[in-house]
C-alpha cells in the first residue's frame, strides 16, 4: 500500500496520524505545507481536501482521507497490526472517550484557524491567545487526569500497557501545549505516559521537532 500524507509539522492532528502509521509500521512519502503562508489553501490543496485542513492521507489509487480520527480507524480496519483500540466494546468505548476529549475538546477550540480569528476579529494579542489556549487545555487536561487517575484500566499508557488511540491524542496535545509554554506538572499522569510515549521510536519519530519541514 503506497501512500502520501499531506501535512504539517506543527499540527498536531498531523502528528496523531504519522504516530499511528508508525505503530502500524506502514512508510509513507511525506509532503509538508506551511500553514502560515496560506499552502493548504491553494486550488491544487483544495482539489484534494476542500476544507483547507491538514493532514490528508492520499491512497495510490488516488482516493485522498481526511480528517485524522477517521483516517486513524480506517488505518486499523484495514491495518490490523498494532492495533490502537481495543479488542472489548467497553474498551474500545473508553478508549474513544479519552481521545475525544482532546480531539473534540481542546483542539477544535485551540487551532491555528481559531487563534486567528480571535486576533483578527476580537483584537487577541498573543498574550491573550495563550489565555485562551491555556483555559481549554486545563478545563479538559483536569478532567483528562482525573479520569486516568480513578479508572482501574489506565496502565502504563492511557488505557492498559499498550499505546493506543488514547495516547496518539494525548501525545500530540502535550506538544501543541509546548507553543504556549503550558507546564504539564499539574497532571502527573499525563505527564508520565507522554514521556513514556516520548521514549517509544514510533511517537519520537513523529514528535513536530523530527520532521523534515521543521528545520
Amino acid at each position: 500500500m503506497t501512500l502520501t500524507l499531506h501535512n504539517f509539522f506543527r499540527s498536531s492532528t498531523s502528528t496523531r496520524l504519522r504516530a499511528a502509521l508508525n505503530l502500524k509500521g506502514l512508510d509513507y512519502g511525506y509532503v509538508a505545507y506551511a500553514l502560515r503562508k496560506g499552502e493548504t489553501r491553494t486550488p491544487r490543496f483544495l482539489a484534494l481536501n476542500p476544507q483547507g485542513l491538514v493532514p490528508a492521507l492520499e491512497r495510490e489509487d488516488g482516493r485522498v482521507l481526511t480528517q485524522s480520527m477517521a483516517i486513524i480507524e480506517w488505518l486499523d480496519e484495514t491495518c490490523p497490526q498494532s492495533p490502537l483500540l481495543p479488542a472489548d466494546a467497553d474498551g474500545r468505548a473508553r478508549v474513544r472517550a479519552l481521545a475525544q476529549m482532546i480531539a473534540c475538546e481542546v483542539h477544535p477550540l485551540n487551532n491555528l484557524r481559531v487563534l486567528g480569528y480571535l486576533a483578527e476579529h476580537f483584537d487577541a494579542d498573543e498574550a491573550a491567545q495563550k489565555a485562551w489556549f491555556t483555559h481549554w487545555v486545563t478545563a479538559t487536561f483536569d478532567a483528562l487526569e482525573a479520569t486516568l487517575v480513578r479508572d482501574r484500566d489506565t496502565g502504563t499508557f492511557c488505557h492498559g500497557d499498550t499505546p493506543g488511540l488514547a495516547d496518539i491524542c494525548l501525545y500530540a496535545q502535550v506538544w501543541n501545549n509546548r507553543r504556549f509554554q503550558i507546564d504539564t506538572s499539574a497532571w502527573p499522569t499525563i505527564a508520565g505516559i507522554f514521556d513514556r510515549l516520548d521514549g517509544i521510536a514510533a511517537f519520537r519519530d513523529a514528535a513536530p521537532p523530527n520532521q523534515p519541514d521543521a528545520a
